[in-house]
């Protein structure tokens, strides 16, 4: 299938999961749109890649996605530049590793902001221009924390999870049949912040993995763009595990 004017725009999409997903989607033949916040340098060199390996457009912006203002300028540009958004990835998150009690609520609205309100901002705003052409997708990155708790030093973070994971559901049943919305739900990935985790804590967390290895960013990345694609036009408000057996 032709994608040379698909648009897709990943969310916190520099580094980790969100650049092999751009990449992938790159390979395919879609314009990009890299979302990031502090990592400039990352950005530009991604762009700058992919529109010199697969010959697509891509686009670099700057945005804080829990500020709604942010957010509308950013989708707005990308518009103004693309004409459209064909393809939401609502991929930037974070965790805060605390024990309950030394856990501030700063750091509770923190994570619920970016793991959860951001994708709510966006996938509404995003879907007032997408149902105007009646079409669009949009895939939320949710986690294998957003069905079963790990622990309670990540409790704010699979607060968010089980919560984005009602969301994808929620969003799915209200904009059908026009817009498709799922979830892949990693485990474990060995993007570049994961891999400064001690080593017998890595061995520790693989055993638990059937496969007995963390996943690569690709690995998730694909299964996103196969969910993007037309081959997958009759999945709507599935949470996907891609866990390794988990």
């Amino acid at each position: 299938m032709n994608n040379k004017n698909k648009v897709v725009l990943v969310t916190g999409s520099s580094v980790g999961i969100g650049k092999a997903t751009i990449i992938e989607f790159a390979k395919k033949g879609y314009n990009v749109v890299i979302n990031y916040n502090n990592s400039l340098k990352e950005a530009e060199e991604l762009k700058t890649l992919v529109e010199s390996k697969y010959n697509i457009k891509a686009l670099t912006v700057k945005a804080d996605i829990t500020d709604e203002k942010e957010v509308i300028l950013l989708i707005n540009k990308v518009i103004n530049e693309f004409g459209k958004i064909d393809i939401l990835v609502n991929n930037a998150g974070i965790a805060i590793d605390k024990d309950i009690q030394n856990r501030t609520i700063d750091d509770f609205t923190k994570t619920l902001n970016t793991n959860l309100i951001a994708p709510f901002i966006l996938s509404r705003a995003v879907a007032e221009d997408m149902l105007k052409y009646k079409k669009g997708i949009i895939i939320n990155v949710s986690s294998t924390s957003g069905s079963a708790v790990l622990t309670p030093e990540s409790i704010d973070y699979d607060c968010s999870k089980f919560a984005l994971n009602t969301l994808t559901r929620e969003l799915a049943y209200k904009y059908a049949p026009f817009i498709n919305v799922n979830a892949v739900a990693p485990s474990w990935v060995n993007t570049d912040i994961n891999k400064t985790l001690p080593k017998e804590y890595i061995e520790e967390e693989s055993n638990k993995i059937w496969l007995k290895r963390f996943a690569e960013p690709e690995e998730i990345a694909k299964v996103i763009v196969f969910l993007a694609s037309e081959d997958a036009s009759f999945i709507n408000g599935a949470i996907i595990n891609v866990d390794g057996g988990y």
